[in-house]
């Protein structure tokens, strides 16, 4: 069955706005949910997207978006989030943004009477970990996982992608940034392995699901063909983006959760939390980087990395303009 209809929620993000592009590049209609319109705008002006400014988290407005949509496309995430009372698993902004929000997606789904849903997680996550897991962030997303397969009446998908790369991310450019600016980086964690996977082939893998019955009922990994070091991560970066790596300093565990923790009192966004290093504990990896129902042969951030990461932002952005085959 060709969905022609899709309520993304999460769909102004990194991610989701690939999803929502290329959706649309497909002549499909999207509704895109969000709390904020005016973050947006690069979405309202493409022909068949609609952005309602409404709380993803609130099973009545989804219900109402939802009714006339054939699927559903959950991309909700954060990747920081605070601290709950004592035996809280999860703290209160991981648990809306990953348990909330798709248990509101499951009812709306119900209610609108559509079946499919493609809920996009987060690698590292095991089924029936939300007690067990090292971090809140993982646990949080385990539990959202779970209100998923206990929809035994929807037609449900869940991708767990690797660490995300592309040309707007924050991760390798904030590494590239952080080696414009500073002489030496302190590195907590600099032997975690992940396995970057191209926020292309992300997209990608959302769409081609949606239509494809052979992933219903499956939990799916995407990564990448190529697994890397945090420590060899930053070198690429600083390589790619000024022709050499800063120095790195391996910080022990403990000084690396000191760290950590003088980042969570700083203002703004924390670039690294104690729960991000929690995480890190378990490899980012998986032995099958993409499972071939999704019909994806996955990028090498090797090939891509220096027009993505280039001194440059033209070079970056043309770079991906190229993959993307536009």
């Amino acid at each position: 069955m060709l969905h022609s209809r899709i309520l993304v929620v999460g769909g102004t993000g990194f991610i989701g706005t690939h999803v929502v592009s290329r959706l649309v590049a497909q002549g499909r209609r999207v509704i895109v949910p969000t709390r904020r319109r005016e973050r947006a705008r690069h979405l309202i002006l493409l022909p068949t997207v609609d952005v309602v400014e409404v709380d993803p988290r609130d099973p009545t407005a989804l219900e109402s978006l939802a009714a006339g949509c054939d699927a559903a496309v959950n991309l909700v995430g954060v990747l920081h989030g605070r601290a709950g009372p004592a035996g809280d698993p999860f703290g209160p902004d991981f648990a809306r943004a990953h348990v909330d929000v798709p248990n509101a997606l499951i009812s709306a789904c119900r209610a609108s009477k559509m079946d499919r849903l493609v809920h996009v997680s987060a690698l590292g996550v095991t089924d029936g970990g939300k007690n067990t897991l090292p971090s809140r962030y993982l646990r949080s997303k385990a539990a959202g996982e779970e209100k998923v397969r206990q929809a035994r009446d929807l037609d449900w998908t869940i991708l767990r992608p690797s660490v995300v790369f592309g040309a707007e991310d924050r991760f390798l450019n904030l590494f590239a940034q952080l080696q414009r600016m500073l002489p030496v980086l302190a590195l907590a964690k600099a032997e975690a392995r992940f396995q970057p996977v191209w926020v292309g082939d992300v997209a990608q893998a959302v769409v081609n699901a949606l239509d494809n019955p052979a992933t219903v009922g499956r939990t799916c990994a995407l990564a990448g063909p190529e697994v890397f070091t945090l420590r060899q991560l930053v070198q690429l970066a600083g390589v790619w983006s000024r022709g050499r790596s800063r120095p790195i300093l391996a910080l022990p565990a403990g000084l690396g959760h000191l760290t950590a923790l003088a980042m969570e009192w700083a203002p703004g966004e924390p670039l690294m939390t104690r729960d991000n290093l929690d995480s890190m504990t378990i490899d980012n990896v998986s032995a099958r980087p993409i499972d071939p129902e999704l019909g994806i042969v996955p990028a090498s951030l090797s090939a891509m990395g220096p027009t993505l990461y280039g001194a440059t932002r033209e070079a970056r952005f043309d770079g991906w303009r190229a993959q993307a085959r536009r």
